[in-house]
């Protein structure tokens, strides 16, 4: 397994990924960027310049999570706020994902101080997705002690484990 993030230069950050390690961070990226398509904008020219669309709050668990109301208690105003955001939101997300698979392979990486910041939100991106379908909750370090490995359930559990290590080490790296 992987030893984590260390710090570079000029506030870059280094890791050394096995060819595994390298696929299943591309392959769970690649989910997650499936779910999260373009953001629709409206017709009008200065709607579709500023990312101004019609949006609705998600139906999917994972895009819910990944796309939160930004008022639970007035739906009219998390409305309002999703139109104005959510089209920017997902072209930032899709960014972060598409600098995550092209910088990450096999062998050591190293990462500028801005890729390092899109995989910081896009591993973020992977856990929350990872959680929500594993309905991941505060116990789960304890959950996962006390699971056999025969558990079917043991091998997601594991990965999320270390996607939350990576996103730790990579934090303490950047700062």
């Amino acid at each position: 397994m992987s030893t984590g993030f260390s710090a570079g230069l000029g506030g870059g950050v280094t890791i050394f990924l096995d060819g595994g390690e390298a696929s299943i961070l591309r392959s769970l990226v690649s989910q997650v960027l499936g779910l999260v398509q373009p953001g629709s904008t409206g017709q009008d020219p200065l709607e579709r310049a500023l990312g101004i669309g019609e949006a609705e709050e998600p139906s999917d668990p994972v895009l819910a999570r990944l796309f939160p109301s930004a008022y639970a208690d007035d739906e009219k105003a998390s409305t309002e706020f999703r139109r104005y955001t959510e089209a920017t939101l997902r072209e930032g997300k899709r960014a972060d994902a598409e600098t995550l698979l092209e910088t990450a392979e096999q062998g050591e990486v190293r990462l500028t101080a801005d890729q390092a910041q899109a995989w910081l939100r896009a591993l973020n991106d992977v856990r929350l997705a990872l959680g929500v379908r594993l309905e991941v909750t505060e116990e789960i370090h304890e959950e996962l002690s006390d699971m056999s490995e025969d558990d079917p359930r043991y091998p997601a559990y594991v990965t999320y484990d270390w996607l939350t290590y990576l996103q730790d080490t990579l934090v303490r790296a950047l700062w």
